[in-house]
């Protein structure tokens, strides 16, 4: 047996407000959309370069709230990005961290966390 990737879902309860944070500030693209008709809940899977995240408005499939770490080569440019697009809800910081970490933590509209990550040390 191998394992390959995690794909992590995440609860949303607002599809414009899901694209405005995901698609516009933090510049993943939609891969693709599904809905068993058009007026029942999204699941969408966004991504950026080998990342992907599904995004989902079903009740059943997880809680609001969640919190997911993603690595990150170049954080602090990475968080300069974020800062010098002014979105009006979020100002993230970058944190050095006592396990050898910088983290830039962003939460979306739906209280989900996001601490995108770069380790300092090399042997982390």
């Amino acid at each position: 047996m191998k394992l390959n990737n995690i794909v992590p879902i995440l609860r949303i309860f607002d599809v414009m407000k899901a694209r405005e944070f995901y698609i516009d500030y933090l510049e993943f693209k939609v891969d693709w959309e599904h809905r068993f008709e058009d007026d029942l809940p999204l699941y969408m899977q966004i991504s950026k370069n080998e990342l992907k995240i599904h995004l989902s408005e079903h009740y059943g499939d997880c809680s609001p709230g969640a919190a997911i770490r993603i690595e990150v080569i170049g954080i602090k440019e990475f968080q300069m990005n974020l800062i010098e697009k002014q979105y009006n809800y979020s100002r993230p910081g970058l944190e050095s961290k006592p396990w050898g970490s910088e983290e830039c933590c962003v939460i979306d509209p739906f209280g989900n966390r996001i601490i995108f990550y770069e380790n300092r040390n090399e042997d982390q």
